[in-house]
């Protein structure tokens, strides 16, 4: 089996570990920084890593064009933006002490131009959206069923209501990439 296959439950497992350790964190009242913030943050990095070969993975499930490769890359960009968002809240929390240093080396990372757009506001959103667009795409050409389209759809739209449906989000999308991993044909690499 290839690093391919495990990658689309591997991903949003660690998506849900994710927002588990952040919950579990989140339970005495004091979230970051410390060994939660840092076990919740490397699992969602890891978790984002992992989506790099399930992009690109389901970019190949759908017929080469010039609309392919746009939302394959602007999905990776996306990507990339949500992979410097993580590794920034990680580096803020070994340097802080207390939350407000934490929330001031923050605010220092964000008043740089450009930063808040790139790396939170804007840039991450083309990766969920870029998953949507490919997961519904792939759904159209028959390469995933419906009902998958329809739960990565859900496990997108949860976090932006709360972080704290994170666990669910990410059980969603494991059940929607469910039929990639259980198939018989290989996933190209």
């Amino acid at each position: 089996m290839s690093f391919v296959k495990p990658s689309f439950l591997a991903a949003p497992l660690f998506l849900a570990l994710y927002g588990i350790l952040r919950l579990a964190g989140k339970a005495d009242g004091v979230y970051g920084p410390g060994w939660d913030w840092q076990l919740a943050h490397f699992a969602g990095l890891i978790g984002l890593l992992l989506f790099a070969p399930v992009v690109l993975a389901l970019g190949r499930m759908l017929r080469p064009s010039w609309w392919r490769t746009t939302i394959v890359g602007v999905t990776l960009a996306g990507l990339v933006a949500s992979i410097v968002q993580f590794g920034a809240d990680i580096v803020e929390g070994f340097m802080a002490s207390d939350k407000a240093e934490m929330s001031s080396l923050s605010d220092s990372f964000n008043s740089v131009p450009g930063v808040t757009a790139a790396f939170y506001s804007v840039g991450p959103q083309l990766f969920f959206l870029g998953l949507i667009v490919l997961a519904v795409a792939a759904a159209i050409a028959r390469k995933l069923p419906w009902w998958s389209a329809v739960l990565v759809i859900v496990g997108i739209l949860l976090p932006p209501v709360t972080l704290d449906l994170m666990p669910v989000a990410g059980l969603c999308l494991m059940a929607a990439f469910a039929p990639v991993v259980f198939r018989r044909t290989p996933v190209a690499a």
